[in-house]
């Protein structure tokens, strides 16, 4: 949903949620920075700068071209705004983007109601305010998250954001700079839940805060719901009990006049959308993060495995 910091070298980690796009540090000069030569009357396809988003862009990129369509790949643009204000202009015709991001970060509206309500917000105020097309939802949801080890759940009972909120004083935070000033993060908890006072807050480049957890310089940190390592360090995902933070499906989102053009691709990419649960995509950011794959190849590996290229 948010902003990340790097997650290798020339990555930015999951999430920019709550790093790059509202700080809006990376700006419009940066937009063509790592793109592909564009290809006349092809449909451009954009991405942000973390590995999740260039997962996907190839996902769609390769989905269009199975279905004969010349493809232009703008990925790794940057944060949101980057990402956004492209599309707009018709630099790109469509990217992936998340529901909560779309409805808090673009739309400026509160993060209320499940997650088919906050589709259908977004859908239809894009739809209005920008000649924009959300495509089908996939069912995983990379919302901000709070995660542990299995000893350190364990030895402080802790299991929800609640428990969390109790137990605060006896742990160590690990987090990056504007978890500690962003109204969806650490100023709107102890709100929402009260508590959330803890024993310290050490801050962390986004690539380095799991390493802290798993060598014991902190006892908690901020995660993502799809994050690669979740899975891999076998950690526990504090639940939101008090359902504080709002879902984060992604989507595609294509400017009106390409759907017009080309109404194909509705077809084509609402396909994959069922596919990508937490779990899959969990494990393809673990293949890139992790085992160092390049995104396009997990990309195409996953979808000729599901018979989509």
């Amino acid at each position: 949903m948010g902003t990340h910091l790097t997650r290798s070298d020339t990555r930015v980690t999951r999430r920019e949620a709550l790093a790059l796009l509202a700080a809006g540090t990376l700006g419009a000069p940066t937009l063509l920075a790592g793109c592909n030569r564009p290809v006349t009357n092809a449909v451009a396809i954009g991405s942000k700068d973390f590995t999740e988003e260039l997962i996907l862009g190839e996902m769609y990129a390769q989905i269009l071209e199975k279905h004969g369509l010349a493809v232009s790949r703008k990925l790794n643009l940057g944060g949101t705004q980057v990402a956004m204000e492209a599309l707009l202009r018709g630099d790109i015709d469509l990217y992936p983007e998340y529901t909560g991001t779309g409805l808090i970060t673009e739309l400026k509206l509160k993060p209320r109601g499940d997650a088919a309500s906050i589709y259908r917000t977004v859908k239809n105020e894009y739809e209005h305010r920008y000649h924009l097309i959300w495509l089908d939802p996939a069912p995983m949801n990379d919302s901000q998250a709070l995660a542990m080890t299995q000893a350190g759940s364990a030895k402080y009972g802790v299991r929800t954001l609640s428990d969390l909120a109790k137990a605060a004083p006896q742990l160590r935070l690990g987090a990056i700079p504007e978890f500690t000033t962003r109204e969806d993060a650490l100023p709107g908890l102890q709100r929402a839940y009260g508590g959330f006072q803890f024993k310290s807050v050490k801050l962390f480049d986004i690539g380095l805060k799991y390493k802290a957890l798993e060598t014991g310089q902190v006892d908690v940190v901020v995660a993502f719901g799809t994050d690669g390592q979740i899975a891999a360090d076998h950690l526990i995902l504090l639940t939101d009990d008090k359902h504080f933070w709002p879902a984060y499906q992604v989507a595609p989102v294509v400017r009106r006049a390409t759907l017009e053009r080309h109404p194909e691709i509705a077809t084509s990419l609402n396909k994959l959308a069922p596919l990508l649960t937490d779990v899959v995509m969990r494990d393809l950011n673990y293949q890139v993060d992790g085992a160092k794959q390049e995104p396009a190849d997990v990309a195409q590996a996953f979808l000729a495995a599901h018979h989509l290229v």
